[in-house]
């Protein structure tokens, strides 16, 4: 749909509940699994397997995201992302999207419907079928966005982090720190003092602007999750807090240690271990199994002293805490 023009783009706080609401609903494309979409008290979704999984994530303004950094469909885009990854992480296909938006009075109508754009356009492009068919609406000071993703597992059992074994791989799909050097650009490249300044990608390199790229608009892997759960993988996470402290909770749950090779951690292994924000599939299989878009980067041991090792080493935990400083994290 065109964009408002400035004329024709109110301030929240100078219009209706209801015509927020039906802005953001003319955005919105029917999703496979619903039976009732929005417009009612509920949404009611099918779940032709009898099992729903059910996952939520919210991004706030300060801790999550800078408004000069991210526009309103970068935000949509992500918010949807990110919720996404964990219902593949459980080997499940999205089928839909409960959205809950806590909106400042001063931001534009515009905002909300770019935002509403980018979540149905991160939904068509990693997840087709799934869509937003229901949420909530309020004002508040401070920008939130809080996204409820439901899936169906067709039939399959749930992959959990508990069933990685002794001589398993460890395999990844997607990207390994790529969004951390994105945090990086964004802080070294586009602040004057602690203000946050508008992003001028003409000065950037191709490789930055790639991060910068998987930084605000991650594009996870989503249908290799399924495809990961009929290959027979063990265990299954989405990277988001950096692969050093994701695989620490899968080895903990497990009951194992993992031991990656650091040769298999591309360019960069440093932030590759300690970056987060990356949402790729983290998944053991059995020797001799591995689906197309996974790579190797490790083996499943015995439990040790370490639940997790680099070429035999132990590895610090480092990765996101949202409880830290945006600028210890984005070194």
């Amino acid at each position: 749909m065109p964009s408002r023009s400035a004329d024709d783009d109110p301030r929240l706080g100078d219009i209706s509940e209801g015509t927020i609401l039906r802005a953001i609903l003319a955005r919105t494309a029917p999703a496979s699994h619903t039976i009732l979409g929005p417009g009612d008290d509920a949404a009611v979704i099918s779940a032709p397997s009898g099992s729903v999984v059910v996952t939520t994530d919210t991004l706030v303004h300060g801790p999550d995201f800078r408004l000069a950094w991210s526009s309103g469909y970068d935000l949509g885009w992500k918010a949807a992302a990110v919720n996404l990854a964990d219902i593949a992480a459980m080997g499940a296909r999205p089928t839909a999207l409960v959205v809950a938006l806590a909106v400042p009075r001063d931001l534009r109508l515009s905002f909300v419907e770019q935002l509403s754009d980018g979540l149905r356009a991160a939904c068509e492009a990693l997840a087709p079928g799934c869509s937003v068919v229901g949420g909530d609406l309020t004002a508040s000071d401070v920008l939130m966005i809080a996204v409820t993703a439901l899936g169906d597992l067709e039939g399959r059992d749930a992959v959990t982090r508990a069933g990685a074994k002794p001589g398993d791989v460890v395999a990844i799909a997607g990207e390994l720190g790529l969004a951390a050097h994105g945090l990086a650009v964004l802080f070294g490249r586009f602040r004057e003092g602690d203000t946050p300044v508008p992003i001028d990608t003409a000065v950037l390199e191709a490789g930055e602007r790639a991060a910068l790229s998987a930084q605000l608009r991650p594009v996870p892997p989503i249908g290799l999750g399924v495809m990961a759960s009929v290959a027979g993988a063990t265990a299954m996470m989405d990277v988001s807090d950096g692969l050093a402290l994701d695989a620490g909770r899968l080895a903990s749950a497990s009951g194992v240690t993992f031991d990656f090779e650091r040769a298999a951690l591309g360019d960069n292994p440093e932030r590759a271990l300690a970056g987060g924000e990356d949402h790729g599939l983290l998944a053991t299989f059995p020797p001799g199994v591995l689906p197309p878009g996974f790579r190797i980067i490790g083996t499943v041991r015995e439990a040790g002293a370490e639940g997790v090792l680099c070429d035999g080493a132990p590895v610090d935990a480092a990765g996101w805490d949202p409880y830290r400083d945006w600028d210890s994290a984005a070194g």
